[in-house]
């Protein structure tokens, strides 16, 4: 035993079993349902595993199930990838199952504008949910467009199915000044004297979201009684620190959450883990298949079995059974040249040690797949037929004047795995000399490259961030039309979203601008054309640093067609997309709250106007309490009243858009918004559906309709 693991507090777990308060909830992220999907090998590992994960949910009885982002690999999955995923959805979560879960928060809170259905599934009469899935969206399958139903991803197309609950979906302030920060409002939950309460917040720019949580910017809405509240949240972010901004800390969320859960990362640290100095416990399930041949992949995949009860919690992991066993290693080839005593000169010599390697590591793989057979046997479970395992062998060719080709290696163990093309990858150790710099090509040593084009091996082996070379590449230019920053982010769209239109559209409207910047001047001589240019591109530049730092992205989700011309580039930008402070800030110090203000270096001053778009009242007609909002003053423990509600000043990302169309008015800042109540849903009534009986209400019945008044503050 490590000296780590005997000084690791125990797991958590709980101390009593009242199994009528205990929730219990099947944990998953990282699907990425479609990852090579075209491979005639390994085109349908991730969806097999999806069906796995839904048939241990079936098994292990849970409640629900919840999916921490990057369900689907691509932001616009193919038609094959959502058919079989609605039917597996279909086939696993709906049924006459009673749901124990009682809703205690608004059943339309975030459903589909224009609409009357509610947003979470099981609440619908006209549906038989057995199974509820909650799911947040991850950096894969984010929200993109700008129509008039705002920002649309798959989870999207899902939810309007009525077969996955979509939270997290962050509210972003329709003034161009951020200054209400992100908002976060719960989905709360009940079962027995249980209460919980899921916060998701979906995958946003990791430095909108760490100069967010550093300035105490992200308001958590919870209940006033929240000691007496479990309180998970879901997070989608870098958790690994990749630069100044580019992750996020763990230890800055809110003291009053319980549970952390983090997705986006695919190493499985699924027990929770405690984090210095506060309350809370971060678990980190992992992906469900290997998207990458890294190490962090290599380790054992797992999915949860989560029991809440009261404040208490317990996770017990459950391995996957359908996942290919993954294995690597790592030979420094002059090193072994020695102990073995081969030519390292000798390309014969050195390909019959590597497939001797190669050997090994297979066979390594299938014993670990029949351990795992066996041991499956022995619990009462199925054989499953043996799958053609990963294998990774890392070569350090330092040393070694010459190597054979990687490509034509693999294929002499086609049939034995699963990835013959990429079983090597040879790369150097780096040298510390730089080269310089030059307008055609870009510099790669600090991607770990030398002389010998290592950088391209460090590429093709996927450990260059796409923005990182981007912007390496277009500092080594001499651009005169187009700016780097805009550039940079267009071609980032087109690389990790697929929009093929992304960069056609920011040069489109680059060019328009920079037209009409010209035409401004007036009559410019045809020796002054240059200096112009020069001028109105570095203005338009400035424009565009300056609205990604105060929040009017290009592609800010959720806004209307029309907004501007500025903005007809960017229906496929992250719409969290700000650079919040200059390169190498760390965020010293923490802000608070900033005043809405007017925005500095820009062109273009706009005073912020607060919305003040009166909502009626939520009728209450079938609930069975009231949601309400006070304010006592405390600067410690801020109550907010309901004109500081984030409905108020902000409005969801198909909301704003769809809106702004139908009105066509602007915002008046002369009298406060409506106050507004909040209505609370028990379990509704039991389905009115002629010829058929729904059981869903169940468990509310049973509890003799309890009616409750959940009030809610933020932090």
């Amino acid at each position: 035993m490590s000296d780590d693991t005997a000084l690791a507090p125990p797991p958590p777990t709980l101390r009593h079993d009242f199994p009528e308060d205990t929730v219990r909830i099947l944990l998953a992220t990282d699907n990425h349902i479609g990852y090579l999907e075209r491979d005639p090998i390994r085109g349908q590992d991730s969806i097999n595993t999806f069906r796995e994960v839904l048939q241990l949910a079936v098994k292990n009885d849970v409640d629900f199930i919840l999916l921490a982002g990057d369900l689907f690999h691509e932001n616009r999955p193919s038609r094959d990838c959502l058919y079989q995923v609605m039917s597996l959805l279909r086939e696993y979560t709906l049924g006459d199952k009673p749901v124990q879960i009682e809703l205690l928060s608004d059943p339309t809170e975030g459903k589909a504008a224009g609409f009357s259905f509610p947003a979470i599934n099981y609440e619908d009469s006209n549906l038989n949910v057995a199974i509820p899935v909650f799911s947040i969206h991850g950096n894969h399958d984010d929200p993109q467009g700008a129509g008039p139903e705002g920002a649309l991803c798959a989870l999207d197309m899902l939810s309007v199915a009525g077969l996955v609950n979509y939270i997290g979906k962050v509210e972003l302030p329709l003034s161009d000044v951020p200054a209400d920060g992100i908002a976060v409002r719960p989905v709360l939950l009940r079962k027995g004297n249980t209460h919980l309460g899921l916060y998701g917040i979906g995958n946003v720019k990791d430095a909108r979201m760490h100069f967010e949580l550093r300035s105490n910017r992200v308001r958590m809405y919870m209940p006033k009684d929240k000691s007496d509240w479990f309180n998970l949240l879901l997070l989608h972010q870098n958790r690994v620190k990749h630069g100044p901004q580019e992750f996020v800390p763990e230890g800055l969320f809110d003291d009053n959450i319980n549970l952390v859960v983090w997705g986006h990362e695919h190493d499985c640290r699924i027990r929770p883990e405690p984090v210095a100095g506060k309350r809370y416990f971060i678990s980190q399930p992992g992906s469900s298949v290997a998207t990458s041949l890294a190490e962090g992949e290599a380790l054992d995949k797992h999915v949860a079995l989560l029991k809440i009860q009261g404040t208490e919690f317990e996770m017990t992991p459950i391995p996957l059974r359908t996942v290919r066993p993954f294995v690597m290693d790592e030979i420094l080839l002059t090193e072994a040249a020695e102990e073995e005593g081969f030519d390292v000169t000798d390309q014969m010599e050195i390909t019959k040690y590597l497939k001797l390697r190669v050997s090994e590591l297979i066979n390594k793989a299938n014993d670990i797949w029949d351990r795992r057979n066996a041991q499956a046997v022995e619990d009462g479970e199925a054989e499953l037929p043996r799958l053609l395992p990963l294998v990774r062998l890392k070569v350090d060719t330092t040393g070694v004047p010459t190597m054979s080709n990687p490509i034509r290696f693999g294929q002499e163990f086609a049939g034995k795995i699963a990835n013959p093309r990429d079983v090597l990858v040879f790369h150097r150790a780096k040298k510390s000399a730089a080269r310089r710099v030059v307008a055609d090509e870009p510099e790669l040593a600090g991607f770990g490259g030398d002389d010998e084009g290592d950088g391209l091996d460090k590429l093709a082996a996927g450990r260059v961030r796409v923005h990182s070379l981007v912007q390496e590449y277009l500092r080594a230019q001499e651009m005169q039309l187009l700016g780097e920053a805009g550039m940079s982010d267009a071609i980032q769209v087109f690389v990790e979203k697929d929009d093929t239109h992304a960069i056609s559209k920011h040069v489109e409207t680059t060019l328009r601008a920079l037209m009409k910047g010209v035409q401004a001047s007036g009559e410019v001589p045809e020796e002054s054309l240059d200096d112009v240019l020069e001028r109105v591109r570095e203005e338009r530049e400035r424009q565009y640093v300056a609205e990604q730092r105060s929040g009017k992205t290009a592609g800010v989700k959720g806004k209307a067609k029309g907004r501007a011309e500025a903005d007809d580039d960017a229906e496929s930008v992250d719409s969290m997309a700000m650079e919040i402070d200059e390169p190498g800030s760390d965020f010293g110090s923490d802000t608070g709250r900033p005043s809405s203000g007017k925005k500095s270096g820009t062109s273009r001053e706009k005073k912020a106007a607060p919305s003040t778009v009166t909502r009626k009242k939520a009728s209450s007609s079938g609930r069975k309490g009231i949601v309400e909002s006070d304010d006592d003053g405390d600067d410690d423990e801020e109550e907010i009243d309901n004109d500081e509600l984030p409905k108020s000043t902000t409005r969801t990302k198909r909301g704003a858009a769809a809106s702004n169309q139908k009105t066509g008015k602007k915002a008046s800042a002369s009298k406060p918004p409506a106050k507004t109540k909040q209505a609370t849903l028990g379990f509704a009534p039991s389905g009115t559906t002629s010829g058929r009986t729904s059981t869903r209400a169940a468990a509310g019945r049973a509890r003799g309709k309890m009616a409750d008044v959940v009030e809610v503050d933020s932090d």
